[in-house]
């Protein structure tokens, strides 16, 4: 098994401002009572990632591009099961506070993260198109009204990793219509997805979009909720 990366650097104020998989405890106590924070989505991220290793080194990526990068705990494992290599890690976030986490994570692990804040991958759809070799995505999945998914975003803090809107489904939506110019043609895109993403609807449309095959990875009930990673690649 491969350690997961190390988050000692991150303070107890930095956990109440990002995601990270150490910080579930505090997420939870900032959010409604009535809302159920899933804490093992990062985790199974990371074992979906562990078992198709081989694969993924045999894919020999040069950039990899991970959206809401949180603690920037998954594209540091990456980095390490991928092992010496001349790829580019790319996290993008929306929170600054994130940003520089993301970056202070890769150098406490030895990989070269470059955290870049905006909202999802906009400022790079251009120069990226056909490029990205690997897409990670843990998006907001947590079926919420539109308002407060609107805010979530708007306010740019911890919110915004969680709240998905109607279905759970408004942020990852927005990004699943990039995926297609992004993805190279030999690239991999995983996804976190609840079931109530209703995943079926998600593969279909990937399907019908861009032709992409996909599979589940993997998946595990988390509480009352069953998490699944998909996994899309081009046929």
């Amino acid at each position: 098994m491969i350690p997961t990366p190390d988050l000692s650097h991150l303070s107890n104020d930095d956990k109440l401002h990002i995601y990270d998989p150490a910080g579930q405890l505090h997420l939870t106590i900032r959010c409604r009572s009535t809302t159920d924070i899933p804490t093992e989505d990062t985790f199974l991220l990371l074992d979906s990632l562990e078992k198709d290793v081989q694969q993924l080194k045999a894919q020999r990526p040069l950039i990899c591009l991970e959206i809401g990068s949180g603690s920037g705990c998954v594209s540091a494992f990456l980095g390490s099961i991928l092992g010496p290599t001349n790829a580019l890690y790319l996290c993008t976030d929306i929170n600054q506070r994130a940003s520089a986490c993301t970056f202070a994570t890769g150098k406490k692990n030895k990989v070269p993260l470059d955290p870049v804040t905006c909202d999802l991958s906009k400022p790079l759809l251009t120069r990226l198109r056909h490029c990205v070799d690997i897409i990670l995505f843990n998006p907001p999945y947590v079926p919420t009204d539109h308002e407060e998914s609107f805010h979530a975003q708007d306010s740019t803090g911890i919110a915004g990793s969680w709240a998905g809107g109607l279905d759970g489904m408004e942020v990852t939506n927005r990004f699943l219509d990039d995926v297609g110019d992004l993805l190279s043609d030999c690239g991999k895109f995983y996804l976190v997805a609840l079931a109530q993403n209703n995943i079926p609807e998600i593969c279909q449309r990937m399907r019908k979009k861009f032709n992409m095959n996909s599979r589940i990875a993997l998946q595990r009930q988390a509480g009352r909720e069953h998490l699944s990673i998909i996994c899309f690649s081009r046929s």
